[in-house]
């Protein structure tokens, strides 16, 4: 019998609860109608505001995202859920792309060095003197992005390429 009114009380107490959860639920979704009118047709959401809707969204499920969601279709706030999980799993952050590496600060000071000392080399020659001095390079490391424009590989200099090409005087790195 007293296992019995502790089963009633409980009941009425969850019961309770439950109204209140259901009239707030109520609340928010007709003043969420009211402010939705003010604004333009079509909101633009963020990367995080898409993500917290579609964890929302699948932990509701279609039929209650059916009756919810304004700001998008269902099957749109479910595919940014997919989309989500797929990135979380995708491995990227472990991948490990090859490419050139960085070139070394000393080697662009020895290459600008030795192209403003030396205005009759072609890249080619630097490639040599920089082995010379035990550095493995190659032509195109020496071709530097900024530094070094490739000439036309007919035995003309950087810096008579330059002054050829843009009507310089001397390369702005070099002067």
């Amino acid at each position: 019998m007293k296992d019995n009114r502790w089963a009633q009380l409980l009941a009425y107490v969850t019961g309770l609860v439950n109204q209140q959860l259901l009239l707030q639920n109520e609340y928010l979704a007709a003043e969420n109608r009211i402010l939705r009118a003010h604004l333009p047709t079509r909101l633009r959401l963020s990367d995080p505001q898409r993500s917290t809707l579609a964890e929302i969204g699948k932990r509701l499920g279609r039929k209650a995202l059916e009756q919810v969601a304004c700001v998008a279709k269902p099957d749109t706030i479910l595919a940014w859920y997919r989309r989500l999980v797929a990135q979380k799993f995708d491995g990227s952050r472990q991948r490990s792309y090859p490419g050139r590496p960085a070139i070394q600060h000393e080697i662009v000071e020895l290459v600008v060095q030795m192209a403003r000392e030396n205005s009759g080399w072609g890249y080619d020659r630097i490639v040599g003197a920089l082995a010379n001095l035990g550095h493995v390079v190659s032509d195109q490391t020496v071709v530097l992005e900024n530094f070094i424009l490739r000439s036309d590989r007919k035995g003309s200099t950087a810096v008579g390429f330059f002054t050829r090409a843009f009507g310089l005087h001397s390369p702005r790195v070099f002067g």
